[in-house]
């Protein structure tokens, strides 16, 4: 799963959650593998909760962005040697009124507009997500 965090600015702005790993030092969104049986959707909002403190009840975005991701790079082949690439979905979550709570995956969170986000991410499949997400609630914003 890939998730980014965004929130809507008193002056209607919109900002990124960009987050730096304590293993790679890569900025990125929450991100993490889905659990035997779990939905994506159930999934991102599980990460979301466990990586940043965000809650349940949050409104996600599912977006059309997906990739598959090498198993070397993300578990090893803990699912056999036949598996060699996973999905990854990806997701943006509104936050309101909070701060983000960062498990020990991340060492520092910033909020950020999109230009940011965009250049300080290390994969294409984030930068993608962070187009997507981006269009879409800038297109939101058009009907309000």
């Amino acid at each position: 799963m890939l998730v980014f965090p965004f929130r809507v600015t008193p002056d209607g702005d919109i900002e990124y959650a960009v987050l730096r790993r304590s293993d790679n030092d890569a900025w990125q969104g929450v991100s993490g593998g889905g659990e035997r049986g779990e939905l994506p959707a159930d999934a991102a909002r599980r990460e979301a909760g466990e990586e940043a403190g965000v809650p349940g009840e949050a409104r996600l975005i599912e977006l059309d962005s997906m990739t598959t991701v090498p198993v070397e790079e993300v578990a090893g082949f803990l699912w056999g040697s036949d598996i060699l690439v996973i999905p990854e979905y990806a997701f943006g979550i509104e936050i309101r009124n909070r701060d983000l709570v960062l498990s020990h995956e991340h060492v520092e969170v910033r909020w950020v507009g999109y230009e940011t986000a965009r250049s300080l991410v290390r994969w294409d499949s984030n930068r993608a997500a962070l187009w997507e997400l981006n269009h879409r609630l800038g297109r939101a914003s058009l009907r309000r």
